[in-house]
């Protein structure tokens, strides 16, 4: 893109408002919204601030700056890893392009595992496994301050943002960060973890090069790609429940999943031995999002 978004005199409205139509024009989604977002990154303020400032002449100490976000999202850069942070769960998380980029859905997950607290007569370990920017090891340990909570995953350069985003919001004494593929950190520090959660990676691998140019350019293949039919970690995860839930009392786990995935891991959860329980728990379109399995006491 070679399109100068600057004039002599621009104000922020200006400004705001060319970059609203050029990101239109190279069929960016919420085009709006998007260099709403941009504007109020770089003048390091937020939406009341920055209408406040509306007529104000754009800083032009600001417009490389400003420019190269712009010509980055043109190029379909997400807007996520442009700005540094995503909201969830309202909290701010660091991210970067070593981490996928939370999705509300996964908020379900959350409210799921949370909902499991009067099964507990004792404070349960719980292990997020995949733990990417650490939205759902953080934000457990944050919303159920009794738990202790172990976070898993192969990348290291996502274990370091996970760890970053703990420290930053407050939750780093209680978590525990491990290295490794899926549970085998887990088993081999003999954990007992009394909760298994986990949004690993479900895109079937032959749909991982079909997927938006957003995705599948800029997100990290290590946490999209599931295998042939997406169900791998799956597999591996209910696997080990037998080896990973204590010997006696309550347990639980529950899974995040993709589209036309909810029946098959249902199957896969209620096929290991002690679980008495499971369901599945659609998302606002209706699609089984959540899939949880229980064993009682």
């Amino acid at each position: 893109m070679n399109q100068n978004l600057f004039a002599t005199g621009d104000t922020i409205r200006e400004v705001l408002l060319r970059t609203s139509r050029l990101f239109e024009e190279h069929g960016v989604k919420a085009a709006l919204f998007n260099a709403e977002t941009l504007v109020q990154h770089v003048l390091g303020c937020d939406k009341a601030r920055m209408l406040m400032r509306w007529q104000e002449p754009f800083p032009p100490e600001a417009r490389d700056a400003f420019q190269e976000l712009v010509e980055r999202r043109v190029a379909q850069e997400p807007l996520q890893y442009l700005t540094g942070v995503q909201e969830f769960y309202g909290r701010p998380f660091q991210v970067s392009p070593a981490v996928l980029i939370p999705r509300p859905e996964t908020e379900i997950l959350i409210e799921e595992v949370l909902k499991q607290r009067p099964l507990f007569a004792t404070p349960p370990l719980i292990a997020d496994i995949g733990t990417g920017s650490g939205i759902i090891a953080i934000t457990l340990a944050l919303e159920w301050p009794e738990a202790q909570v172990v976070a898993v995953d192969l990348s290291p350069d996502a274990l370091a943002m996970a760890r970053r985003n703990a420290e930053t919001l407050g939750a780093a004494e209680r978590i525990e960060f491990l290295q490794g593929d899926l549970v085998t950190p887990i088993v081999e520090k003999r954990l007992r973890p009394a909760i298994l959660v986990s949004n690993p990676p479900y895109i079937p691998s032959r749909d991982c090069d079909e997927l938006d140019e957003e995705v599948r350019a800029h997100e990290p293949r290590l946490a999209l790609d599931g295998g042939g039919d997406g169900l791998d970690p799956y597999h591996v995860l209910t696997g080990a429940l037998p080896r990973l839930w204590p010997e006696q009392g309550p347990a639980y786990v529950a899974f995040e999943v993709g589209i036309h995935q909810d029946a098959a891991v249902e199957a896969l959860i209620g096929q290991q031995a002690g679980v008495v329980d499971t369901g599945i728990v659609p998302d606002w379109q209706g699609i089984g999002r959540v899939i949880w399995g229980r064993r009682g006491v």
